[in-house]
């Protein structure tokens, strides 16, 4: 068996197809009309109580039990990006974890939240950067030491 990807509920397909090639810059690999799925594992479907043949009442729209989550190597020309978007809603601004990584998290057309996290590549190299050791920045990002000298 083989994960294939997450497929989400949108109440409009030619916008939400919109915001996320532009914002996000993903691929479509096949459009289906009311089902598009992008190159990278993310479908969306609108229509969704027809496609699973089940009456419109029965879905429950839930915000905060789901994300999608982003990592981007370039995290501050991410953020000034999303800046341009006047119609973004925020789930918070960015914050830094204990583990170094910044992240924000905003919600899609349709409420669902997405995390768009600093990779952790560019976190490591940050710690380095700034003339932490390997063992403390694997100790701080909490990745183990192989990995930390992988992205040297």
């Amino acid at each position: 068996m083989k994960f294939s990807g997450t497929l989400i509920s949108v109440k409009n397909i030619k916008a939400s197809r919109k915001f996320y090639e532009d914002l996000f810059g993903l691929n479509v690999e096949f459009d289906f009309g009311a089902n598009i799925a992008f190159d990278c594992g993310l479908y969306l479907q609108e229509g969704f109580a027809d496609f699973l043949e089940i009456n419109e009442n029965e879905i429950k729209y839930k915000t905060y039990n789901f994300e999608l989550y982003f990592e981007e190597e370039k995290f501050d020309d991410f953020i000034f990006k999303l800046k341009e978007y006047k119609d973004i809603e925020y789930v918070h601004m960015v914050k830094e974890f204990s583990w170094g990584q910044r992240s924000i998290r905003i919600y899609d057309l349709d409420k669902h939240i997405i995390e768009i996290g600093e990779s952790m590549v560019t976190v490591v190299k940050r710690f380095l950067a700034k003339g932490l050791s390997v063992e403390e920045t694997s100790k701080i990002t909490q990745h183990p030491i192989d990995f930390v000298k992988k992205c040297i």
